[in-house]
């Protein structure tokens, strides 16, 4: 595709600007205007040109500015999050996203969110964002980056790699979401579907609930240890197979806590946005804060089965917990949580299976991510003739 050399004789130094203009469409009511779907920076993933995922304008928004199918969507709050989107649908979409489009025929609206994904493209926005705990680029900034454009013969020819590149790399990523599918799906099937029937056991009674405490950062004694110590957000590795803090045997013994031992999984109690009700599997031995359920099972449930089965009852779990100020859990109401428990044989024959999608997901997720770096090298070596 690229085997002729570039000659650049043709080539013309222009500012993002020139070429590219800030839509300042807006819509004052969306639903009202036929609008069904938003977008937040939290739908845009890291360098993935598609929006996968959408929010719902009926439930209501704030967000008034309007973009249109083919419209580049650039997250211009914490730029070194490369989020860029080419947009699918119309919508409306957070005030932190700038929607972008040609502003001449030079440039051919598909290369717009390539030159957007580009090292040299983010080095600029990241390093013209200002503000501490949230940093934002700003239009004028952006609209100064200087590149060389090729013509729109050379563009096309520039296309055909970049595009082959976004192919293979979206075609991985379908694979792994499709594993991850059918890997929900049947706990959905297993968990879910016949719970009011099937979930007649207490966790309390098939295992041991117990959380942990925070040791006091003022004592420096208890801290830098040897012995794990878990907070919250761990939750999100949905393995812990390591520790980012430790404590000490001192503090292990002072502050009222017990090692959790692997094999148990940690839910947890509250945390806001999704965090609430989410569950782990540990696989090592640890502590953990006091925002954490430890579930450790008993001799009538298979560790993994119970995570399985925990992870897929996400919203019940959710649903379980109760507060005035804020929704939460508390050990008590995990132990009196409901779930299955079949057989050991039955269990052991189901966690075979779930962990055979569980390994093609893994599987695929790797190979998707490790050509994301391939992917994200070829589309910089292809365009590096705009820079230089």
């Amino acid at each position: 595709m690229l085997e002729r050399p570039i000659s650049k004789a043709d080539w013309t130094r222009v500012a993002f600007g020139d070429v590219v203009r800030l839509s300042k469409a807006r819509v004052a009511d969306p639903e009202a205007a036929g609008i069904e779907r938003l977008v937040g920076l939290e739908h845009i993933e890291p360098d993935d040109l598609r929006i996968r995922r959408w929010g719902d304008v009926a439930e209501g928004t704030t967000f008034t500015t309007l973009f249109k199918p083919g419209q580049v969507l650039f997250g211009k709050r914490r730029a070194y999050q490369r989020k860029v989107a080419v947009a699918d649908f119309e919508g409306v979409c957070s005030g932190d996203i700038y929607v972008l489009e040609p502003a001449s025929n030079l440039l051919m609206p598909e290369l717009l969110p390539f030159l957007c994904q580009t090292d040299a493209f983010f080095d600029h926005a990241v390093g013209t964002s200002a503000g501490s705990l949230s940093p934002r680029t700003n239009w004028t900034s952006l609209a100064s980056f200087e590149f060389l454009l090729p013509p729109v013969q050379e563009q096309t020819r520039l296309l055909e790699a970049l595009v082959a590149a976004k192919d293979v790399r979206d075609g991985l990523g379908n694979v792994a979401d499709s594993t991850a599918m059918a890997m929900r799906s049947l706990c959905k099937t297993l968990f879910i579907e016949p719970r009011k029937e099937i979930a007649r056991t207490r966790i309390g009674e098939v295992a041991t609930v117990r959380n942990g405490t925070t040791p006091s950062r003022k004592n420096p004694d208890f801290w830098k240890g040897d012995v794990p110590w878990l907070p919250t957000g761990k939750v999100n590795e949905r393995y812990i197979e390591a520790a980012d803090e430790c404590i000490t045997e001192l503090a292990l013994r002072k502050c009222s806590l017990r090692l959790i031992p692997a094999g148990s999984t940690l839910v947890a109690m509250i945390g806001e946005g999704t965090t609430r009700g989410k569950a782990a599997l540990l696989r090592i031995d640890a502590t953990t804060n006091q925002n954490f359920a430890a579930v450790s099972p008993g001799e009538a449930l298979v560790p993994e089965f119970l995570f399985y089965q925990l992870e897929s009852c996400y919203e019940p779990l959710r649903h379980w917990s109760h507060g005035t100020n804020q929704q939460a859990l508390n050990t008590k109401l995990v132990s009196d949580f409901p779930i299955w428990v079949p057989s050991i044989e039955d269990q052991k024959e189901i966690v075979v299976e779930v962990a055979a999608l569980e390994s093609q997901r893994i599987a695929a997720e790797r190979r998707h991510d490790n050509f994301q770096s391939v992917y994200r090298m070829i589309s910089d070596k292809v365009l590096e003739a705009c820079w230089v």
